[in-house]
């Protein structure tokens, strides 16, 4: 069987689509997780994903690849923070309590890292993001994948 790119395009997309690794979850975190999707749009989950990137874009070694300002930042932090608060306090207060009495206070983690896999989601659907996310495959040693991927 000869080695096909497409392994690696399917690998790229699965790291693209995920913040870490899913934990798995209770029921209960599973509805804040509905709960979560249903109530942020698009727009939101940009918002989730620009804040994202500031704050990863404030470590020392990738500071000098962004040129966020402190307003920026400043201003996702007040957006994001708004969205959390309704998100907790209106939207999903019910399955939140839920899920802290039957899952502990840490599932509460867990439900928005899955709010941070469908932000980074949202970003990587775009065409432009995936061909830059997809773009180092240009550089991969095909032989060296091929000889440890090949079943043969």
């Amino acid at each position: 069987m000869r080695f096909d790119m497409s392994l690696i395009r399917i690998l790229v997309a699965t790291v693209a689509f995920s913040l870490c690794l899913p934990a798995v979850a209770g029921p209960d975190t599973a509805a804040v997780e509905r709960c979560l999707s249903d109530n942020t749009n698009g727009k939101e989950r940009k918002d989730l994903a620009r804040w994202i990137f500031l704050s990863i874009a404030a470590h020392p070694e990738i500071k000098s690849l962004s040129k966020a300002t402190r307003e920026d930042n400043e201003q996702s932090s007040k957006v994001v923070a708004g969205l959390f608060t309704r998100l907790v306090s209106d939207n999903c207060s019910n399955e939140i309590r839920a899920m802290i009495k039957s899952d502990g206070p840490q599932s509460l983690s867990t439900a928005f890292e899955f709010l941070g896999r469908l932000a980074m989601q949202e970003l990587t659907a775009n065409p432009e993001v995936a061909a830059s996310v997809s773009a180092f495959q240009r550089y991969v040693d095909r032989s060296k994948l091929s000889a440890t991927l090949d079943p043969r």
